[in-house]
């Protein structure tokens, strides 16, 4: 049992490794060959007081005169040692940026993930359970209804009803404008957090309750169920013993398969609330020229979701114990 673990975290960790390398080469290229000037960046609206020969002295303290090459290989030299660099824009360590926003951004993830997953799920197995009823035509055109909904629109919907006319919830940031950091409670954390999760988590049910719908349909269809209902089985005895499991591998799949979808979300709806995440970083390093930055949310990003999809593995294993078997033992 341990061995097969070993060898299935060091296959994981190489296939990290290897996507690593090719998404930063990727992705370094891709953003060295943005239009957008660094250096105007930097300076930001300081325009007229900078001159040609600051503006030369900026490009050759980041290195921007160098060749591509050059660049990529100062920059992978500096990542193995933990230095990811200097934000351009913000003129504080890569690291520390990403690991002070990504602390909001998983909150607002990890929250809407939940709630998303949870109720999706259970939303699914009762419009199969009730297939045809008022409930099921209930439960499916929400699901339709919001499988169509920007993210972005449904944000500011929400903002506009709870936090504009009603009044009940803050419309934006992370915590209360003007109050100290030490005086900021974790009720006014989760107050600013309701809206992002709310706006992330609703387009997020929809696949999940309409696929575990459509499955459970399937498993109350076949044979074995049929001759289940003969024996007298009904209900949560019936769905226990014969349906979860069968729906809820398909289910793991498409919700550890949402980390991309997620961190995509997320940086919608941060921005629509002005939340302090990571996402919201993204766009500001992206919109201007900042590579540290960028690159470093990048790398991040891509083992966010890597990690879904082991996850998604290791899932597996434990809800089938088939996967658990070798090849010679399911013979």
């Amino acid at each position: 049992m341990l061995a097969a673990i070993g060898k299935f975290i060091g296959y994981k960790m190489l296939r990290l490794a290897a996507l690593l390398a090719a998404v930063s080469a990727i992705s370094f290229v891709l953003v060295s060959a943005s239009p957008i000037d660094p250096v105007q960046s930097y300076i930001g609206a300081d325009t007229m007081r900078v001159g040609p020969e600051q503006r030369e002295a900026i490009a050759a303290y980041w290195g921007l005169h160098d060749p591509l090459q050059m660049r990529f290989l100062k920059w992978c030299s500096a990542l193995l040692q933990g230095d990811m660099g200097t934000s351009m824009i913000y003129r504080e360590p890569v690291a520390g940026l990403i690991a002070e926003r990504f602390a909001n951004s998983i909150a607002l993830m990890a929250s809407a993930w939940l709630l998303s997953g949870t109720l999706g799920f259970a939303a699914g197995i009762a419009a199969a359970m009730r297939k045809g009823s008022l409930l099921d035509r209930w439960i499916t055109g929400y699901c339709y209804t919001l499988a169509s909904t920007p993210a972005f629109w449904l944000g500011l919907l929400l903002m506009m009803l709870f936090g504009v006319w009603l009044g009940w919830l803050p419309v934006g940031l992370g915590v209360p404008a003007g109050v100290p950091a030490d005086q900021v409670t974790w009720l006014d954390r989760l107050r600013h957090l309701i809206l992002p999760a709310l706006t992330l988590s609703a387009a997020g049910i929809a696949p999940i309750a309409l696929h575990t719908r459509q499955k459970l349909l399937d498993v109350l269809a076949s044979d074995y169920v049929l001759f289940a209902r003969a024996r007298g089985e009904r209900g949560w005895s019936l769905l226990r013993r014969h349906g979860l499991r069968n729906v809820a591998l398909p289910a793991l799949t498409l919700q550890f398969a949402s980390f991309g979808e997620l961190f995509g979300g997320a940086v919608l709806a941060e921005q629509v609330f002005t939340y302090p995440g990571l996402g919201q970083a993204a766009v500001e390093a992206g919109l201007r020229g900042d590579v540290p930055l960028l690159m470093g949310i990048v790398l991040c990003s891509t083992v966010f979701v890597f990690t879904g999809n082991a996850l998604a593995d290791g899932c597996y294993r434990l809800v089938d114990p088939r996967m658990r078997l070798g090849k010679e033992e399911r013979v």
